[in-house]
C-alpha cells in the first residue's frame, strides 16, 4: 500500500507536509524522531514546512495510530512508526543511544502485575537507563 492510500484509509488526506514527513520517518536512520529532528531534515533538504506544522502532522499520526508517541531521559518527546509489535527501551544516560528490546517474560510478568492489583492493562511503556557499551567497555556484560 502506498502513502497516500496509508493516509486515506486512516481518515487523513494526502497533503504534501503530511507525505514528506511520513517519508522521513520511512527513510530515518535513526527510528526516533523529534519534531525538531524532523524540522532538521525539511531544512537540509530544502523544504518549506514550518515547525508548526510538523508539531501539527506528528500529532495527527498519532492520533491516527501511525506513529507512537515515547518520552524519554529529560521530557524530550520522540516518535517512531507504529509496526504494530510491542518492545521497551534501553537508553544510554551518557549518549543517548536507542536500544529497542523485546521480552515475552517481562511482557507476561507486568499482566500478571496489573491483574493481581485489579488493572485490566491498556498499555505500558518500559524505559531502561544506564550506559551502554560503547560509553563504559568496562560495564559491557560478557
Amino acid at each position: 500500500m502506498n502513502d497516500q492510500n496509508e493516509l486515506k484509509n486512516m481518515g487523513l488526506k494526502a497533503t504534501f507536509p503530511r507525505l514528506k514527513i511520513l517519508d522521513i520517518f520511512r527513510r530515518a536512520d535513526e527510528r526516533h524522531q523529534s519534531a525538531e529532528d524532523v524540522y532538521r531534515t525539511l531544512i537540509a533538504e530544502d523544504v518549506d514546512i514550518g515547525l508548526a506544522t510538523v508539531y501539527r502532522v506528528l500529532t495527527q499520526f498519532e492520533q491516527a495510530g501511525i506513529l507512537v508517541r515515547s518520552q524519554f531521559d529529560g521530557g524530550k518527546a520522540v516518535f517512531e512508526l507504529n509496526d504494530g509489535d510491542h518492545h521497551d527501551h534501553l537508553i544510554c544516560t551518557n549518549c543517548g543511544k536507542v536500544v529497542e528490546f523485546s521480552d515475552s517474560d517481562i511482557e507476561k510478568r507486568q499482566h500478571k502485575i496489573a491483574k493481581d492489583h485489579g488493572f485490566a492493562l491498556e498499555s505500558h511503556t518500559m524505559l531502561l537507563y544506564g550506559i551502554c557499551p560503547k560509553c563504559s567497555p568496562k560495564a559491557a556484560p560478557k
